[in-house]
């Protein structure tokens, strides 16, 4: 990189967190830097499942005639199964196949390479194939750049913001985050696979960009997580999301899993003559709130995976609307931090207060018990079969004997899958507590 290297701020990766930050910095006209270490944005990134949109909103203006959509999804179902059943609460909305859209299925490589445009677009800097190899700290220790893997030199700036992606080396090294725990995290593993437009429209009942989400639970063959299959323009994706730890403990590996999902008899039928495009694996941050760094100290702030902002309450598993959300707070910050002339911990700290104020964090505090509701032992091993089991006994026709009744059924299924009827209500209040 030639020419100047001090900048007001640097952001470390360009990913939907990172260009958000430098968005906001550069619309404040505010000289930024954004470091990223593929050769463009998004070459490094996976991930598996729906953008949300509506954050867009604050950053271009009829956002959906534009972005680089896959397909908009209208159709949203959760599926419960066991190795011969499953049971689906399945949910279609029309009004989510046009604007303003709901979610939408995107290609990362595409989609971050278009979010940094509008920061390049803005006045921001990319400088891409570019490792940050370490924080610059001045003589009394507080940091002000960072080090690079190019022979030009360092990158200085009044802040640095840290959206180097889960695991963050930066945010280790400042201090803000804490060793990893394996508890804290999942695995998302994936494939896609080829079909023709036509066979995806006809299989899962589409027309033109209309899209499909089926989150799955109960087959991970008991290991703490879910499954899922989304439809993209001429691909679907399909996969698991793994408990790192109960992964390790099962020896099982994760495209075992996949392949058990493709065969299952409710999944096969929409996947029949797919080939494999790809395969890919990425390490969620699942800890929410109460396992979220120190978001800022004197310098630096972190934001999107880097602070382990990934939503993961069982009935949603959102990302990317986060990073962009937590980007956009930081970014504030740092200009407001700037313009006060002081870029401390205490400066920088409107950015957490920020996000408790949006979306970011009050969702994250709201829905900070759902991981260990979900990830439980009943709700992961016993509750699909018991569900399941529930819905054949009150759908299979007995005559010449009388029909069992829902009561009956629910007994019949919670004995077969050692769920007590105490133990169904206290779960049944916990979730209202979590998701009321």
């Amino acid at each position: 990189m030639s020419g100047a290297t001090e900048f007001d701020a640097v952001v470390v990766g360009a990913g939907p967190a990172g260009s958000a930050a430098a968005i906001a910095l550069a619309r404040a006209g505010r000289s930024v830097v954004l470091v990223e270490r593929g050769p463009f944005p998004g070459s490094k990134n996976v991930y598996g499942g729906v953008v949300y949109g509506r954050i867009l909103d604050q950053i271009v203006p009829a956002w959906w005639e534009e972005v680089p959509v896959e397909r908009w999804i209208v159709r949203r179902s959760t599926m419960m199964m066991t190795g011969t059943q499953s049971l689906s609460v399945d949910y279609r909305s029309q009004a989510w196949a046009d604007r303003p859209y709901n979610g939408m299925t995107t290609v990362r490589s595409r989609f971050d390479r278009w979010l940094a445009g509008k920061a390049t677009d803005a006045g921001a800097r990319l400088v891409t194939s570019t490792v940050a190899t370490g924080l610059v700290r001045d003589a009394s220790g507080r940091i002000c750049g960072v080090h690079t893997d190019r022979g030009d030199g360092d990158l200085r700036a009044r802040v640095v913001v840290a959206c180097d992606g889960v695991n963050s080396f930066l945010a280790k090294e400042a201090g803000l985050l804490p060793p990893a725990e394996a508890s804290h995290h999942t695995l998302g593993v994936k494939e896609v696979l080829d079909l023709p437009r036509s066979v995806i429209d006809e299989r899962f009942g589409l027309t033109g960009d209309e899209g499909t989400d089926i989150e799955i639970l109960g087959c991970t063959r008991g290991i703490p997580g879910g499954g899922f299959l989304y439809t993209n323009a001429d691909t679907v994706s399909v996969g698991v999301v793994l408990s790192l730890p109960h992964l390790a403990a099962a020896g099982v590996r994760p495209e075992e899993l996949i392949a058990d999902l493709k065969e299952h008899p409710s999944i096969a039928p929409y996947l029949r003559g797919a080939t494999l495009r790809e395969y890919a694996a990425h390490l969620i941050p699942e800890g929410g709130y109460d396992a979220m760094p120190t978001l800022a100290t004197d310098g630096m702030l972190v934001a999107g995976d880097a602070a382990a902002m990934t939503l993961a309450a069982g009935i949603w598993l959102e990302g990317v609307n986060f990073a962009i959300g937590s980007g956009l707070a930081a970014g504030r910050a740092v200009d407001r931090a700037i313009g006060a002339g002081d870029c401390s911990a205490a400066g920088l700290a409107s950015y957490r207060a920020d996000l408790e104020a949006q979306f970011v964090l009050a969702d994250h505090k709201r829905f900070r018990r759902a991981p260990s509701l979900i990830l439980s032992e009943r709700v992961q091993q016993r509750y699909p079969g018991f569900l399941c089991d529930m819905a054949e006994e009150l759908f299979t026709v007995t005559n010449p004997t009388p029909k069992p009744g829902g009561l009956r059924a629910t007994r019949i299924a919670a004995a077969r899958h050692g769920v007590t009827l105490r133990a169904l209500a206290a779960d049944t209040l916990r979730a209202l507590r979590v998701f009321g």
